[in-house]
């Protein structure tokens, strides 16, 4: 059971980027999948939430408008598409998978996390 993601990478302010979370050992369908974000010395932060059915998605109040969640279910695949990146949205991004299929708040709900990707945005 595992989740990669990947699509990390450098870009100037006002740049996109799109991160992809795909996984293995468990069932698609079964689980929201959350995006957050770290920045050496914080806490890791709630970017984005995708329910299990897809009828709901959350945006934290710094990415709504600009960041997109989505879920492809014929690649195991969760993406964030990130467009018009400012400097403070460079962070390691992680994926993780809740414990039901509801979208959860806080890091501790989610029990399965990815090795994290980097973004940096240059201002």
């Amino acid at each position: 059971v595992q989740l990669v993601e990947s699509g990390g990478g450098f870009v100037q302010a006002g740049g996109s980027l799109r991160l992809s979370c795909a996984w293995s050992g468990f069932t698609f369908d079964d689980y929201a999948i959350g995006w957050f974000r770290q920045v050496p010395g914080k806490e890791r932060e709630g970017v984005s939430c995708i329910s299990s059915d897809d009828g709901y998605k959350y945006y934290s109040d710094s990415v709504k408008g600009r960041f997109t969640i989505s879920r492809d279910s014929s690649s195991d695949t969760v993406y964030l598409q990130m467009t018009n990146l400012q400097a403070e949205d460079t962070a390691i991004y992680y994926c993780a998978r809740a414990s039901q299929g509801a979208c959860q708040l806080g890091p501790g709900a989610y029990s399965l996390w990815g090795q994290g990707t980097q973004v940096t945005v240059a201002s």
